[in-house]
């Protein structure tokens, strides 16, 4: 399941579509992309601080040159939308949740997380994945076109679908669709080559969103961290789910508690992904809907972390 030879910074996908890709280095380091247009173009997505995005932005404006004209964020998550400040002409797309989700936790949260002092081990990792980027300054700015369903966007002569596929990863979830030039940016739907994360959503519509991409047949995705890929991307994703559900409600039903599950569960084939420390959040993610509980039950992320730190150790 290993990848070509891994691509970053600006690339061209197409004609008219590129990606912008940072390498896989652990929470908070996502890609972006951008459809040209001859008098404006679409950015899909910023990075979580504004120097990573006004680097993104200058690399764009030098080799595309086309103004941004619209900006779509693929859902709330700081890592795709905290640089949009950058962005203030365009129009900003995203879900109607979208202003709602984006206050469960913010650029001055984070930062004050990061000037605690250590205490635990959960905390130490925590900081040190934060630790190369930069949240002050960080002024919040959501969307203000908002969707739930499906936006077509034309761009030039060209249709762009904008697709609403949550709550999979996030209630947020949008994909975008350029189907000229077969090429679709999936946001975190898809995590190539790395263990995902899921915080507001279910099993069901995450599967079901891969298989909307996978329905969709674009030649080229790009994910939401990790290296280009095609549909192959989308059927791993649904094998791994499919997998870490399976094995989680055997866990379930012998009574084991989510953090002796993701210590049990054999990754299997998936044990070559980054992070595979991750697979708490998806063992109680299953959990949660083994219980009956709503889809937006809060995440304890420290709980999660400090699961993690603990596999990491074994």
């Amino acid at each position: 399941m290993s990848d070509a030879n891994e691509q970053l910074g600006l690339v061209k996908l197409r004609d008219r579509s590129y990606a912008y890709l940072q390498k896989d280095e652990g929470l908070g380091w996502s890609n972006a992309g951008m459809i040209r247009g001859k008098e404006g173009s679409l950015l899909i997505d910023t990075l979580f601080d504004l120097k990573l995005t006004q680097t993104m932005l200058d690399q764009f404006k030098r080799k595309v040159g086309s103004p941004i004209k619209w900006l779509v964020n693929t859902h709330h998550n700081g890592d795709h939308f905290w640089g949009n400040q950058l962005c203030k002409d365009a129009e900003i797309i995203g879900h109607t949740r979208f202003a709602e989700e984006m206050m469960a936790m913010t650029p001055e949260t984070t930062q004050m997380m990061m000037s605690a002092p250590v205490e635990i081990p959960a905390l130490a990792g925590l900081k040190a994945a934060m630790a190369p980027f930069d949240f002050s300054e960080i002024e919040l700015t959501p969307p203000t076109r908002l969707l739930d369903d499906e936006l077509t966007l034309t761009i030039d002569d060209s249709e762009v679908k904008i697709i609403a596929v949550g709550p999979a990863h996030t209630s947020t979830d949008l994909i975008v669709f350029f189907p000229e030039e077969e090429v679709l940016y999936a946001g975190d739907i898809i995590f190539r080559l790395c263990t995902p994360i899921g915080w507001e959503g279910t099993y069901e519509k995450w599967i079901a969103a891969l298989d909307k991409i996978i329905e969709l047949a674009p030649t080229k995705i790009v994910p939401g961290h990790g290296p280009l890929c095609g549909v192959e991307g989308a059927t791993e994703m649904k094998e791994y789910f499919q997998y870490i559900y399976a094995e989680s409600r055997e866990c379930f039903d012998k009574g084991l508690t989510e953090a002796d599950a993701a210590k049990k569960i054999d990754p299997g084939p998936y044990a070559e992904w980054t992070e595979p420390e991750r697979i708490i959040f998806n063992v109680s993610r299953a959990y949660r809907e083994f219980r009956g509980e709503p889809h937006d039950t809060p995440v304890d992320f420290m709980a999660m972390a400090t699961v993690m730190a603990e596999i990491r150790q074994t």
